[in-house]
């Protein structure tokens, strides 16, 4: 896939019209032209807040789903726009979020701190993050660094919890 369109006028090439760019653009949440990742991020707090209410396996399984169909969703808007992982799209952190709070009891403070620590990890990329970030390419690529970014907080808040730090 050869990417040539600057990041500029990539938003150009898609629609949120079209039900695959509106998902993978956050539901319109990563047009925001400053901090669009944030902006993604505070886009899936409602949905991963509904999803609290799901059985732990209802709730994998809509986390897991998430994951692999972001994996089209971004490749399929990421060609569109003819830019590799176009700050716009923001599947991989409404996906990223869901994974944080994997059995986090759903409280303002416990969300509040899910998302800061997602953004921590998918803004600094420390490894093995950044390697993914620079050396995946294509759909997987754009989605792999958040989720392990998201698997990383997950991992801060749960101990945070046993410690009683939150």
């Amino acid at each position: 896939m050869v990417m040539t369109t600057s990041k500029k006028n990539a938003l150009n090439k898609v629609s949120l019209k079209h039900p695959l760019h509106f998902l993978s653009l956050g539901f319109g949440s990563g047009c925001v032209s400053f901090a669009p990742g944030t902006f993604g991020t505070i886009a899936a707090l409602p949905l991963v807040y509904a999803m609290s209410f799901l059985s732990l396996s209802a709730y994998l399984s809509v986390t897991l789903f998430a994951c692999l169909i972001g994996v089209y969703l971004c490749h399929t808007t990421a060609k569109a726009m003819e830019v590799h992982d176009h700050p716009a799209i923001v599947w991989d952190e409404i996906a990223g979020m869901m994974i944080t709070m994997v059995m986090v009891p759903m409280t303002v403070t416990n969300l509040a701190v899910g998302f800061i620590l997602f953004r921590f990890f998918d803004i600094v990329k420390p490894w093995p993050i950044k390697w993914i970030d620079k050396h995946v390419h294509g759909g997987i690529g754009i989605m792999l660094d958040d989720i392990i970014a998201g698997i990383l907080a997950c991992a801060v808040i749960h101990l945070a919890l046993v410690y009683a730090i939150i």
